[in-house]
Order: C-alpha cells, then structure tokens, then sequence
C-alpha cells in the first residue's frame, strides 16, 4: 500500500510558473517509477511527465517538454514536478502515481500501468 498527496497547486497568471510536490508513504516509494497526470474539465486524463526509480529516465508529454522538469528525491519520498511558461491550457487538476512495476527501466504514459493515486491538486492559469 502507498499513500500520495500532492500539494503546490493554485492560481498562476500565464507565463507564470508553479512547483507540484508529492510526498509519498507506505511500501518502498524509491524502488517505483512515478508519473504525473492531469485531468481538464471534460476531458480524459492525460500523462504529462514521469521518471523512473532510479531518476535515470524522464518522460515528457509534448505539450509540456521545455516548460516542465520532473525530478525526485527518493531521500524524501518525493517528487516534484516545475511548471514554467505556464499556459491557460495547462488548467486541470494534476495527480501523481505510482508505477505499478517494480524496478521498471523505463517510463509508461499510459493511466493503466499505475496502481496508486493521489488526490490531485488543482492549477488554474488566468490570461
């Protein structure tokens, strides 16, 4: 069992930036790939970036690559994911999950290959 929460979401202006956190508990966090999601209003969730166990790979949604850095900090039990140049298409509420594969080399963008989620943190970006 494993427990998410994210937090660091609220309103930015555009070109604004945001840092999402999720800190993480429960079964060993540092040996899971992890991956955040973002859901719109109305619309499907979607990948947006994830890294791997060993932070050795990082995956990027093309929407998102050269404005958003994903990292984490299996010290902590934490991930975090820097939101820069954000645009009004970047509202939606924002999740982070837990690989379901243990020691996975690589990064799924895909909802199915993650078992655990958080609550999800809401950012809105204004014009």
């Amino acid at each position: 069992q494993v427990q998410l929460v994210e937090s660091g979401g609220g309103l930015v202006q555009a070109g604004g930036s945001l840092r999402l956190s999720c800190a993480a508990s429960g079964r060993t966090f540092s040996r899971y790939g992890t991956g955040w999601f973002r859901q719109a209003p109305g619309k499907e969730r979607e990948f947006v970036a994830g890294i791997t166990w060993r932070t050795t790979v990082t995956s990027y949604a093309d929407s998102v690559k050269g404005r958003f850095t994903i990292s984490r900090d299996n010290a902590n039990n934490a991930v975090y994911l820097q939101m820069s140049s954000l645009k009004p298409e970047d509202t939606a509420v924002y999740y982070c999950a837990a690989d379901r594969q243990l020691f996975r080399p690589s990064v799924p963008g895909v909802l199915e290959e993650y078992n655990y989620w958080g609550q999800g943190t809401q950012v809105t970006v204004s014009l």
